[in-house]
């Protein structure tokens, strides 16, 4: 029979920062590649799994963004709030 493990529930609040989220999505990763869970189980977390990659994704984007701004300001080093939402 087999090994029933904890469900992720896909809707679940995703990680503050982007090392959880790719731990997270690592183990996600790990769990479905033992082929020991449901077809139900198996949706579910790739459901979650494709958010986690989304969060990381619009995260690497905004770092990508902030330094951008740092290295072009004429030349000189400024800092500036990046807000992702509002593309600035």
């Amino acid at each position: 029979m087999a090994k029933k493990a904890a469900k992720k529930d896909p809707d679940q609040a995703l990680p503050a920062d982007l090392e959880q989220a790719l731990a997270e999505l690592e183990q996600l990763i790990e769990h479905m590649e033992q082929g020991d869970i449901s077809l139900e189980e198996s949706l579910q977390c790739f459901e979650r799994g494709i958010r986690l990659t989304r969060h990381c994704q619009e995260a690497l984007k905004a770092a990508e963004q902030k330094v951008k701004i740092l290295l072009e300001r004429d030349g000189e080093t400024v800092t500036e709030t990046f807000d992702a939402e509002n593309g600035g």
